[in-house]
């Protein structure tokens, strides 16, 4: 349960301003259909994350807990330092309009979150905590609690979040984690 919800959390507030977040407001703005949009995203993060934790399983499992619990704890402190960096949006949905709102939602955010840092979050997760299936459904429940208000209501709150303060909380759940993983209060086994 704490890889669950330790990889929501996390997860949830470093989507916040990511560039998937804004190109989920850029396909809700273009597609009218919402379940469309939010079932892409849900098919592409599950692949997406599935992906990058077994990458973070298969790798601890050709290092020494010493070094992987060094590895993790540094990996956490990167991500806190990463998400302090606004993203910009830089994926267009208009040359994949013609797929219609799901395949294009879902080929978009599966390129979109290829070394993003909620992917990267993920691995790390997956490596730190040593629990795939928790980890996905975990950073999937956060990419959905960040984006399917944005498909919902849109532009209508997009400027009202404060965006460095989201940040600035998120990098402290980072720095906590990769203190608990130095401190070894968290099993990596």
């Amino acid at each position: 349960m704490d890889a669950f919800i330790a990889s929501t959390l996390a997860v949830a507030m470093a989507e916040i301003g990511d560039k998937t977040q804004l190109l989920t407001l850029l396909l809700a703005a273009r597609f009218k259909n919402k379940t469309a949009i939010i079932s892409g995203m849900l098919i592409a993060t599950l692949l997406n994350h599935f992906i990058a934790a077994w990458l973070g399983q298969w790798l601890t499992g050709y290092l020494s807990p010493t070094v992987t619990q060094y590895l993790v704890a540094l990996s956490f402190f990167a991500i806190a330092l990463w998400v302090l960096v606004p993203d910009k949006a830089d994926d267009r949905p208009g040359k994949f309009d013609r797929f219609g709102p799901f395949i294009a939602t879902a080929i978009l955010f599966f390129i979109a979150e290829m070394g993003d840092k909620t992917q990267i979050a993920t691995l790390v997760l997956a490596a730190h905590y040593q629990h795939l299936l928790p980890v996905v459904l975990g950073t999937t429940a956060g990419m959905l609690l960040a984006n399917v208000p944005v498909v919902l209501i849109g532009h209508y709150g997009a400027g009202k979040l404060p965006l460095q303060w989201v940040r600035r909380i998120s990098a402290v759940i980072f720095i906590l984690l990769g203190v608990a993983t130095l401190l070894g209060s968290v099993d990596l086994s």
